[in-house]
């Protein structure tokens, strides 16, 4: 397993999973943002959503379990990016030190040496 690879497949996943869940958040309670576009908004997020799935399954490792609790991490790190970049959310340095927790507890289960 590459570390590069895999973790180019985890910044991809965030990017499906959180564009295609602020896009249903988006379509859901956009309110008049985007008025006219909720649906357009939410079959685009279910579509996204549906592509995380799929990218999921491109990582080197084999564990399912592993996989998905990994990306817990990238996935808390990637939401509150997220925020910061399309809703202007600014985190406090709890909500950093947290983030950074969680990509540590990432690595450590995805990348520490093992022996199989």
């Amino acid at each position: 397993m590459t570390v590069a690879r895999s973790a180019a497949l985890f910044l991809l996943a965030a990017l499906f999973e959180i564009g295609g869940a602020w896009l249903v958040w988006q379509g859901v309670r956009g309110g008049a943002r985007h008025q006219g576009r909720g649906l357009l908004w939410i079959g685009a997020g279910v579509i996204a959503l549906g592509a995380y799935g799929f990218v999921a399954t491109l990582q080197p490792e084999g564990e399912f379990g592993r996989i998905l609790a990994a990306y817990g991490g990238v996935f808390v790190a990637g939401s509150i990016a997220w925020g910061v970049i399309a809703d202007g959310y600014r985190p406090d340095r709890w909500d950093v030190i947290g983030a950074l927790i969680c990509l540590a507890g990432m690595a450590v289960i995805m990348y520490a040496p093992r022996h199989r």
